[in-house]
C-alpha cells in the first residue's frame, strides 16, 4: 500500500471529519457513567456522528457490528458493543471511534475513568497520554517514523509499563487504515518512512500497566492482556505540515 499525499483541500475536508470524531469521543466522555451498557454508549456515538451528516467509520469495518470499539479494563482494543455489559464505578473505558464525510475517514480514542478510579488507574491513564502527546511532537517533515515510536516508547517503558505490539497506528484518508504503519515500539535498523507534509497519520499508544503480552478473545475482535493487568489507549490523527503537526480530531 502506498503512502498518500493530501492536498490541501483533502486536509480541509479530513480536518471536517476529524472534528466530528474529536466531538463524538468529546460527548462519549461526558456520558460515561455507572450502570451504563457499552451498547448505550455506542448509540450516543452513532447518533452524533448520523446527526452531523457523517457515517461511523467502524461500522461495518472489517465486519465489526459497532460504530465504536469500546473496551474496559484489561480489554485493549476493538471491544464489541453490549446490552449486556454494564460499566461499573472503577472502571477504565477505551472508546475508539472515527467518522466517514465528504470522502475521507477520522480515527481516535480515549480512555476514560467511570467515576472514581484506583491511583494505578489513573496513572495508567496519564502515561498514555503523555506518551501520545511524546509521539505527537515528533511528528514533524523530515522526521522518521521511528522518532515517533522511541518517544512513545521510551515514555512508557521508562516508567515501567507494558507497550503492545501487536497492534500500530498507521496512515489514514479515504481508507481508514493506510500506509505507513506507526508502531508504538522501535525495531533496531528499521528508521520507517520519512514523513512528509501532506501525510496524515494517526498515533495511537496502547499500553498495559503491566506486560506487553496480549491474548485474542473468541468472539474474534476483542484483544485483552494476557496477565489480566489494566490497558489504556489514547489516539489522535495528526496532520504533517511545514509548520509542525495539526491534530485533526481536536473537537474544537
Amino acid at each position: 500500500m502506498s503512502i498518500t499525499i493530501k492536498s490541501k483541500t483533502d486536509l480541509m475536508k479530513m480536518r471536517e471529519a476529524g472534528r466530528i470524531a474529536g466531538r463524538a469521543l468529546q460527548l462519549a466522555g461526558q456520558s460515561v457513567r455507572p450502570g451504563m451498557t457499552t451498547k448505550e454508549l455506542d448509540k450516543i456515538i452513532h447518533d452524533y456522528i448520523v446527526g452531523c451528516g457523517a457515517y461511523p467509520s467502524f461500522l461495518g469495518l472489517y465486519g465489526f457490528p459497532g460504530s465504536a470499539c469500546i473496551s474496559i479494563n484489561d480489554e485493549i482494543i476493538h471491544g464489541i458493543p453490549s446490552a449486556k455489559r454494564k460499566l461499573q464505578a472503577g472502571d477504565i473505558v477505551s472508546v475508539d471511534l472515527g467518522a466517514q464525510l465528504n470522502g475521507f475517514h477520522s480515527d481516535t480514542c480515549a480512555t476514560f475513568a467511570v467515576g472514581k478510579i484506583s491511583a494505578e488507574a489513573q496513572a495508567l491513564l496519564d502515561v498514555t497520554k503523555a506518551a501520545l502527546e511524546a509521539g505527537i511532537a515528533k511528528a514533524v517533515v523530515d522526521a522518521r517514523v521511528s522518532d515517533i515510536s522511541g518517544a512513545v516508547e521510551e515514555y512508557c517503558t521508562s516508567r515501567g509499563y507494558g507497550v503492545v505490539r501487536e497492534y500500530c497506528g498507521h496512515g489514514i484518508g479515504r481508507e481508514v487504515h493506510e500506509a505507513p504503519e506507526i508502531p508504538n515500539y522501535v525495531t533496531p535498523g528499521r528508521n520507517g518512512v520519512k514523513l512528509q507534509a501532506g501525510m496524515v497519520i494517526c498515533i495511537e499508544p496502547m499500553i498495559n500497566a503491566g506486560k506487553a503480552a496480549i491474548r485474542q478473545c473468541k468472539d474474534g475482535w476483542t484483544v485483552r492482556t494476557r496477565d489480566g493487568s489494566l490497558s489504556a489507549h489514547f489516539e489522535h490523527e495528526v496532520a504533517i505540515t511545514p509548520d509542525g503537526p495539526v491534530i485533526m480530531t481536536d473537537p474544537n
